[in-house]
């Protein structure tokens, strides 16, 4: 059973129904789990969650519950296993929807209505249902039945076209970001419907495009192509309107700092820092015009003076002069950064088959109901006989009844291999 904590939480009492699957969808489920809410997460073993079946396991080795990707977005969540494409799922599935203040979609075009889990299909077993689906490309429209992943939205978005060098091809950037900003402005629209319903005792359809919503993380280029008529080209780690804006080799393998100048205030406080005063008044570098002129030979002589500093040292005198900058940091150096420990921002979980690792906390801290992560992730199916019994109120035959007709997936039912 998923731990409570004394303390009320903002979410405490609301229950959702969770047939989301990857990572956008559950994020959203997840954020309200944390501050409280009884969370269902519906799978099956037949047909296993993306992030079920990719890195990375732990110790290398695959296996249906041992993703740290899995995990990270369904802490604090009750798993339960079931067949949707079984005909005889329909009544638990009726009986979820009943239950549930929220149901959480983020499957194809077109699957929750064949399944009868439509909006339409669940506002008419419960009238009050706040239901969200979040799609790539919405639920309508010319593209809307495209299939994609977090990445082909980056591409969709010219993500891929601003990033790399300018000689080089159109290149994803590190992590679908889409997949990342959907999620919150989805959670702020449940809260909205939350709201709304309170007062006028109402449900409502949420329906998200990510494709639309990643278009505000490119709002610049958009306004700029609007007011200048200007297409965003590759730069590097280059800016438009800053020099130098970059990423600096220091002392050490492969270790790097990142340093941005954003006015001529802070380029004087950066010629201080490095012992060039002379630049300030060089006519190579004077003005923010003539330094993007000569950014070449700009960064190759940053460049010289940060390889004989450890990061963290230019990082320090950098700031300390009221200049940006900061460590280019590893998954290792995030783990031990000193601001996120002092802040308590990773929280150790214990999960059933990998054992006790780091997780995040909440993005943010609220005074009167603070929130931890209280519960790993659950293996699949965990909590089936707790969640079939007690809340939607099966009995034992019945159960084993839905076990035996393969209703109730188990680890019989997963494949071999992942």
């Amino acid at each position: 059973m998923v731990e409570r904590r004394m303390t009320r939480q903002v979410f405490e009492g609301l229950k959702v129904a969770d047939f989301s699957w990857g990572a956008a969808g559950p994020q959203v489920s997840r954020e309200l789990a944390e501050h409280g809410a009884t969370v269902i997460r519906v799978e099956s073993h037949r047909r296993l969650d993306s992030l079920r079946t990719g890195g990375p396991f732990k110790d290398g080795q695959p296996g249906t519950n041992r993703s740290a990707m899995y995990t990270a977005y369904n802490t604090n969540k009750y798993g339960i296993s079931l067949d949707l494409n079984n005909p005889k799922s329909k009544e638990v599935a009726r009986r979820l929807v009943a239950w549930a203040d929220v149901v959480a979609d983020s499957m194809a075009v077109g699957t929750m209505a064949k399944w009868g889990l439509d909006y339409e299909s669940c506002r008419k077993i419960n009238p009050g249902v706040i239901y969200f689906s979040t799609t790539q490309q919405g639920q309508y429209g010319p593209h809307s039945d495209f299939h994609g992943f977090g990445h082909h939205a980056n591409a969709l978005l010219g993500l891929c076209t601003a990033t790399g060098w300018p000689d080089s091809d159109p290149t994803l950037p590190f992590t679908p970001y889409c997949d990342y900003v959907a999620p919150w402005y989805l959670t702020i629209a449940v809260i909205g419907a939350l709201l709304r319903r309170r007062q006028t005792g109402k449900g409502m359809y949420i329906e998200q495009s990510q494709f639309e919503a990643g278009l505000n993380f490119v709002a610049p280029h958009l306004l700029d192509y609007t007011v200048n008529g200007h297409v965003v080209i590759r730069m590097g780690n280059r800016d438009r309107y800053m020099s130098p804006h970059g990423v600096y080799p220091c002392r050490g393998v492969d270790r790097w700092v990142a340093v941005a100048v954003t006015n001529e205030e802070q380029w004087q406080r950066f010629c201080l820092v490095i012992g060039r005063p002379d630049w300030i008044s060089d006519a190579r570098f004077a003005t923010i015009v003539s330094r993007k002129e000569n950014e070449d030979e700009l960064d190759r002589l940053i460049g010289e003076w940060t390889k004989d500093y450890a990061p963290e040292q230019v990082m320090t005198m950098m700031q300390d002069a009221g200049v940006p900058a900061g460590v280019v940091q590893t998954g290792e150096d995030l783990l031990n950064d000193p601001q996120l420990k002092h802040r308590q921002h990773y929280r150790v979980l214990d999960h059933p088959e990998i054992g006790p690792h780091s997780y995040n906390a909440p993005a943010y801290h609220l005074s009167k109901t603070p929130c931890d992560p209280r519960t790993a992730a659950p293996c699949l199916g965990q909590h089936n006989a707790y969640v079939y019994k007690e809340i939607l109120g099966f009995s034992d035959d019945e159960i084993a009844d839905m076990l035996v007709e393969g209703v109730i997936t188990t680890d019989a039912d997963a494949p071999t291999k992942i």
